[in-house]
C-alpha cells in the first residue's frame, strides 16, 4: 500500500486511488456523532440551497451547515459535534454543507473510492483500509495546514496506523494547540462553535466504523461501515 498526502480543495482534485478526506474541525465529527447516535443516513451536499433542496425531498431530514465557519441564518444545526449530540437523529437523514471537508470530498473526482474522517474513527478507518487493501491510498487534509493542523496530524496519526508505527498523538497535535486559534475556540470566541466540540473532535478512536462515501440517484451519501472496520478477533 503506498500513501500520498495532499492538502485543500486542489489537493483533493488530484487525489487519486481510495483517497481518505479529514475534516477534525469539525465536519465529519459531526458525520461520525451522526451515525454513532442512529442516523440512517448523511448526504453531502455544495451549497446551502442545495441543502434545503434536498431536505425538501427526505421526509423529516436535518440539516447541519456553515459558511465560511459561521452559522447560517435560519439553519438552527451549524457545523457542532455538540449540536448534533443534542438532536434526535435516530433514523432521520442529515444534510451536511461545510466550506471545507465537504468541498473537499465533491472535489475529488479522480479517486477510486472516497473515505471521510476525523479523529474520532481514525483507527476504524485504518482498518477498513487495511482490509482491502488498496494500491495507493491519498490522504488529504481538507484545512490548509497553516491554519487547520489538526487535519495534517490525524493524516499522519492515519499514516502510523496504516504501518504500524506508534503515533504520539499529543505531539501531532502540538501545534493546534500551541496556536492563538486554539485559544480562541477553547475560550467559546467563535460564533456557532462551543468549546465542546474540541472535547468531542479531539478524541482519537471514539468511534468504531468507517464511513465510506458512496453517490446514488440523490448525490453522495455516507453509512457506517462496522463491518469493515471490526478489529479482528
Amino acid at each position: 500500500m503506498r500513501i500520498e498526502h495532499r492538502g485543500g480543495i486542489a489537493g483533493a482534485r488530484s487525489a487519486r486511488g481510495v483517497v481518505v478526506v479529514i475534516d477534525v474541525l469539525r465536519a465529519f465529527t459531526v458525520t461520525a456523532v451522526a451515525l454513532d447516535r442512529g442516523a440512517s443516513e448523511c448526504r453531502l451536499v455544495g451549497t446551502v440551497v442545495e441543502a434545503l433542496t434536498l431536505a425538501r425531498r427526505i421526509p423529516a431530514a436535518v440539516i447541519s451547515a456553515e459558511e465560511e465557519g459561521a452559522p447560517v441564518t435560519g439553519i438552527p444545526i451549524s457545523n457542532s459535534p455538540t449540536q448534533m449530540l443534542q438532536v434526535e437523529i435516530a433514523g432521520r437523514t442529515l444534510i451536511q454543507r461545510t466550506t471545507s471537508g465537504v468541498q473537499a470530498v465533491l472535489a475529488a473526482a479522480q479517486a477510486e473510492r472516497i473515505l471521510v474522517t476525523g479523529l474520532v474513527t481514525a483507527a476504524a478507518t485504518s482498518r477498513w483500509l487495511r482490509c482491502s487493501s488498496p494500491a495507493l491510498v491519498t490522504l488529504v487534509a481538507s484545512g490548509e495546514d497553516l491554519d487547520h493542523p489538526e487535519d495534517r496530524a490525524c493524516a499522519l496519526y492515519l499514516e502510523h496506523l496504516l504501518t504500524g508505527r506508534r503515533a504520539d498523538l499529543a505531539l501531532l497535535l502540538g501545534r493546534l494547540k500551541a496556536s492563538q486559534r486554539f485559544a480562541d475556540l477553547r475560550a467559546g470566541r467563535s460564533a456557532g462553535f462551543p468549546p465542546s466540540d474540541l472535547d468531542v473532535a479531539l478524541e482519537a478512536d471514539r468511534y468504531g466504523f468507517a464511513m465510506p462515501v458512496q453517490r446514488d440517484a440523490l448525490g453522495l451519501v455516507v453509512r457506517a461501515d462496522h463491518e469493515g472496520a471490526s478489529p479482528p478477533p
